[in-house]
Formats: C-alpha cells, structure tokens, sequence
C-alpha cells in the first residue's frame, strides 16, 4: 500500500474517531463533558485534518523520492532526495487505478520519471507479499515510437540519438544469438519475458514498437539499468509524475532537467 494511501486511511480513521466521540458525548454526558474531553477530542481533530491535507498533497500535487539505486548516475545518485510533481501530466484520480486528468502537459522523450514498477519487474518474492515499488528511469520512446540498440547506441524510429547524461560503466558490448524468432519478439517484450534473458540483450535489442498507451524506459547508467529492455514496456497508469527538484543533498540540490 501507498503512503499517500496509508494517509488517506489513517485521516479517515481519525475523523470516524472523532465522529464517534461526538456522539458519545452527547450520550455519555449531556452538556458539559470534562475538559480533558475536549483536549482530546482537539488533538484528534488536529491529527485527521492534518493527515487528510497530507494525503491529498501526495496523492494529487508532490511525491518525496529516494534514489534506491545508481541506475541514473550521474544524472541522480544513490541516496538523493528529490521532488516529484504528479500534476503536470495530470491529476490523479483517488482508487481509479492511476487514470489521471488535466494534464499540463504530455509526456516527452527525454523526461526523468517516477513509476510504480510493472508487475514483471518484481521478485517472485514481491510478488508473494503484493509489494509495491517505485522506479526512476528517463522515458526514451512514446507510444508508436520503434525502439533499436545496436552496439549501446540507442536508435529512435532509425535516427541515431545524442545522448550526454548516460554513463557506459562496462567496455564489454553484449550480443545475444536469435533465441526469439522475428514473429514473436515483440510479443515475448511486450509481457516482460526478457528478465529472463538478463544482460544479454542489453547491448543489442529490438527493434521493437512502443504499443500504444505505454513507454519505453531507460536508466542513464546503460550498462547497469534494469529497464524497460527487459520488464517491457510501462503502461501509462503506472506514471506517477516528473522528477522535479533535487533538495537534498545541499551541495547537489537543483532543478532537474
């Protein structure tokens, strides 16, 4: 479960309390309860309010991130703390399975973004326990969009593309023979079966097509990135927002672009 979601129940909790409180003091005392009533009644006042406005924060406008990884060096680094803004593609809908509205924007090769792992991502552990969890990875193909990577190079509909921020952190190039025939490759992609082809086909991948309603994703840091190459594509729902502002630590903190 969510934090904003945890909130949002916790909130919930809180004003149920307090409506119960309410009436038991009518039952309970008539009209004038003692005042360590109303001392409590207050502070639980105060804790759903504030939980709710917390909630809400989370759940529509800005979502504090981790980096768990170094799978975005050296344009993010293990252990920096950023901001997330969750509204610029759109506002999310509570309990709609991440359907969003009002977007500012659509999104864009080359965003940074924040995402709730797909299902074939996860351990058969995480899988187990219902575990979610969220990546970070720069989205490099829109839907429509055909996906090919010769020799680490990445090609976006046969146009060969600069790429600054990413790191080759491994001289070895990778080649994978045809365990896939034409036909299916693109369907073995599609539902993730490529974790379990691991490092193989890192190097030299595709061409595939970014369905529609889904986005290709890639870590800055190629060589050690577990991305969209191998989980598949991400569908649309799964996109929580743009990374947006880096706070902590201070001698990195900055606008994220």
């Amino acid at each position: 479960m969510e934090m904003e979601t945890k909130l949002f129940i916790a909130g919930l909790a809180f004003l149920a309390i307090a409506i119960i409180m309410k009436i038991l003091k009518k039952i309970i005392y008539g009209g004038q309860p003692p005042e360590i009533w109303f001392k409590l009644y207050s502070l639980i006042d105060t804790a759903w309010t504030a939980l709710l406005i917390a909630s809400l924060i989370m759940f529509l406008f800005i979502q504090a991130f981790k980096i768990p990884s170094g799978s975005m060096r050296n344009t993010l680094l293990e252990g920096d703390h950023l901001f997330v803004n969750k509204f610029i593609y759109g506002l999310h809908i509570p309990f709609a399975d991440g359907k969003r509205v009002f977007p500012m924007r659509q999104i864009k090769r080359g965003d940074i973004i924040v995402f709730r792992a797909p299902v074939s991502a996860l351990s058969p552990e995480e899988k187990a326990k219902n575990i979610n969890k969220d990546f970070i990875k720069r989205c490099v193909g829109l839907p429509g969009d055909t996906i090919e990577i010769k020799d680490k190079v990445l090609y976006v509909n046969g146009i060969a593309q600069s790429e600054p921020y990413v790191l080759y952190g491994d001289k070895n190039t990778t080649y994978l023979g045809v365990l896939h025939g034409m036909s299916d490759y693109q369907q073995e992609w599609e539902s993730g079966n490529f974790v379990f082809l691991g490092q193989r086909i890192r190097d030299n991948f595709g061409p595939v097509v970014v369905p529609e309603g889904y986005f290709m994703m890639m870590g800055d840091n190629r060589d050690f990135s577990f991305d969209s190459r191998f989980f598949g594509p991400v569908k649309n729902e799964l996109i929580k927002g743009k990374a947006l502002f880096l706070y902590w630590p201070l001698s990195r903190i900055r606008i994220i672009k």
